[in-house]
């Protein structure tokens, strides 16, 4: 059987694991499990040195969970951005992989994740994206969940600089996946939210923006993907951006398909359309999700349609 990796091969890294590989097989989980969790934390848990700590974890996925039919006629459901940035510079079109120095909103709505997984501190990606509570993340569905055990201590660290925090850690309270991903772990459906609490008295979206969403857009479109890879040769200190004419997955699920050599630590990243260099600001259509093993400098993401409209909408209005 081909071989997925998930974004925690190509993508994610964890703390405690130096250099383990573990191998998942299909996830037996019950089709009615809860799609979303609330968020257990350890104050003071997310020292600057445990943050510089998370190093890749590689996971090898059997991807038979690519399951769920995918919509793909949907009417397109667009959420604009909440604000403007300053003026950047261009930068390169297309792109295989470089740190982002075009400054703009997408400096600030992006950022690190960090949790734990069992007994292990990880990390991955993530955005501030427009929401009615000013106060949700997307990031990767394992991201959030994986192997059926949700994560705690949860946090995500917009602007994350080498250990600091320029605008704080924003704890979750209650972090959500979308209701494939929760059940089976479908890679189709690898797509999850995170509500974060207040801090100093605003929402993550008045402290740093957010970025719009859009469902249902369609394939083939040109693409900015983003992401905080650790993974040799990058070392999760810098914002590292891929951009060019994207795709679609033509072997084991319904995913954009886009030139890209982010390596662990980027999961969970934005993936924009409409991606405006001079502002920073794009209209997100997907995350870093896997790459496979045979076909590498490849970054798949999943479609957002109507279940990951669904999971959305529990998060904005939890």
């Amino acid at each position: 059987m081909n071989r997925h990796r998930t974004a925690l091969s190509v993508l994610l890294s964890a703390g405690a694991l130096v250099a383990g590989v573990l191998t998942a097989a299909t996830p037996s989980i019950a089709a009615d499990a809860p799609a979303s969790f609330r968020q257990q934390h350890t104050q003071g848990f997310w020292t600057p040195e445990r943050m510089r700590g998370a190093t890749p974890l590689d996971v090898t996925a059997v991807p038979g969970a690519a399951r769920t039919p995918v919509a793909t006629s949907a009417t397109p459901t667009a959420i604009a951005p909440t604000a403007a940035a300053p003026a950047a510079s261009p930068t390169a079109f297309p792109q295989a992989g470089g740190a982002w120095t075009g400054g703009g909103a997408v400096v600030k709505t992006s950022g690190r994740v960090f949790f734990t997984m069992g007994s292990r501190t990880a990390s991955c990606s993530g955005n501030s994206i427009t929401s009615a509570n000013g106060s949700t993340v997307m990031t990767a569905g394992h991201c959030v969940k994986y192997q059926g055990a949700w994560h705690t201590n949860w946090v995500f660290v917009p602007a994350y600089d080498n250990g600091s925090a320029p605008y704080g850690q924003w704890s979750a309270t209650k972090t959500f996946a979308t209701d494939q991903w929760a059940a089976s772990e479908d890679m189709n459906m690898d797509v999850g939210l995170a509500v974060v609490a207040p801090l100093n008295g605003q929402t993550l979206s008045q402290a740093v923006g957010a970025q719009g969403v859009l469902f249902n857009g369609g394939y083939n479109k040109k693409m900015y993907s983003f992401g905080f890879p650790a993974a040799a040769p990058y070392d999760g200190t810098k914002l590292v951006y891929c951009s060019g004419n994207s795709g679609k997955d033509f072997l084991l699920t319904k995913d954009h398909s886009l030139g890209c050599n982010m390596t662990g630590g980027s999961s969970g990243g934005p993936w924009f359309q409409d991606f405006n260099e001079a502002t920073g600001l794009g209209t997100q259509v997907s995350v870093n999700s896997f790459g496979y093993t045979f076909l590498p400098n490849r970054m798949y993401g999943p479609y957002l349609g109507n279940e990951a409209k669904a999971a959305y909408d529990k998060a904005q209005t939890s």
